[in-house]
């Protein structure tokens, strides 16, 4: 059994501006620790998948920057998508590239933006999901328990009679609930935090885009005929301009008969906001996380980023404060899924310095 792995590096993660430009996108920056968000997810990676058999897509604008990042990883594995499509088409065109070299081969999908705690309990979780999708033929995703009714995740239903050994049938997906259904779902013990991480064979995903998604299917199969020749490009930017802007779970896992959770027992966060980055970081007795040099006083709960000019906060509490070199956000932490606003704002009226 060969097993691949693709991380999805193609967002710009608008959340996370200032910091998040187009080029240096959230996971290419180092958020917490001395490695940048994708070479963690490389990183926790080895023990399960050789380095030969880990795939990146990106674009056009990030490639040379995740090429730079990760010397391990084999150039032509970092692979280009000529525009954004969502989830379902960057899946599908992985999916047709490792096909080519293995037709059965097992692959992990991750984000490359995600924090893991405890190695061990992931690979745990991976190698359970890695031995049920090969003999079974099941499309697994992982699903985290919830630990607060959170409004910003999407949430999967599970039947809690197990098939297998930590392996459960999906019963339905939903999507970020209010927060009085948030605490329905957590309260009811069966449903979990969609992570967004996939493991199936290549085959099985192929086929059930073939069956669920023929329009997508045909884009692939046109792409699979041109690997490796002087029309590859050409055909792939051409079949990328027609297909459909749709994630992964609408396409297949929601429609798909073969659908199975396994629970990761990991920490896990997908750092979604700048509000999820203060709580997953280190404070003082004030409740503040203070990163370069930062004078606070009077100032409570906050996080304030400002590694290039002195910065002081005086009567304050519950902000985040991003202080670069170009450019300053101010915002409530209870504000923070709003950011992507200015993103829009900026390209709306094409301040491009700012991006």
């Amino acid at each position: 059994m060969e097993v691949y792995a693709v991380i999805m590096a193609g967002g710009i993660g608008s959340r996370f501006w200032p910091r998040s430009k187009e080029k240096t996108p959230k996971q290419l920056l180092k958020i917490f620790g001395d490695k940048t968000m994708i070479q963690d997810t490389v990183n926790r990676l080895y023990g399960i998948v050789e380095k030969e058999n880990i795939y990146v897509i990106t674009n056009k604008i990030q490639k040379d920057e995740i090429i730079a990042q990760l010397p391990q990883i084999p150039s032509e594995n970092i692979l280009e998508e000529p525009f954004g499509r969502n989830t379902a088409a960057c899946i599908g065109l992985a999916a047709t590239i490792i096909g080519k070299k293995s037709k059965d081969g097992v692959t992990i999908i991750l984000p490359a933006d995600h924090i893991i705690k405890d190695i061990e309990s992931f690979h745990s979780t991976i190698n359970r999901a890695i031995n049920f999708a090969f003999t079974s033929e099941g499309l697994v995703t992982i699903g985290i328990k919830p630990s607060r009714p959170e409004t910003g995740y999407g949430y999967i239903q599970i039947d809690e009679r197990t098939i297998e050994d930590g392996i459960y049938k999906v019963y339905t997906f939903a999507e970020k609930p209010n927060y009085a259904t948030a605490v329905r779902f957590m309260e009811s013990g069966d449903f979990f935090w969609n992570s967004g991480m996939f493991i199936w064979r290549v085959d099985v995903i192929i086929d059930e885009i073939r069956k669920l998604m023929p329009d997508l299917y045909e884009g692939l199969e046109s792409i699979k005929a041109e690997i490796g020749t002087p029309k590859y490009e050409s055909t792939l930017t051409n079949v990328y301009g027609l297909l459909r802007n749709i994630s992964i779970d609408y396409g297949i896992m929601e429609k798909s008969q073969k659908v199975y959770l396994t629970k990761g027992e990991f920490s896990w966060s997908d750092v979604g906001s700048w509000e999820e980055v203060y709580q997953l970081s280190e404070k003082n007795a004030d409740g503040n996380t203070a990163i370069g040099n930062v004078y606070t006083e009077m100032t409570a709960d906050s996080y304030i980023y400002s590694p290039d000019k002195f910065t002081a906060v005086i009567g304050v509490e519950n902000l985040i404060i991003i202080n670069t070199k170009d450019a300053l956000l101010i915002c409530r932490r209870d504000k923070t899924q709003e950011v992507k606003k200015v993103v829009d704002h900026l390209k709306i009226n094409k301040i491009t310095q700012h991006l």
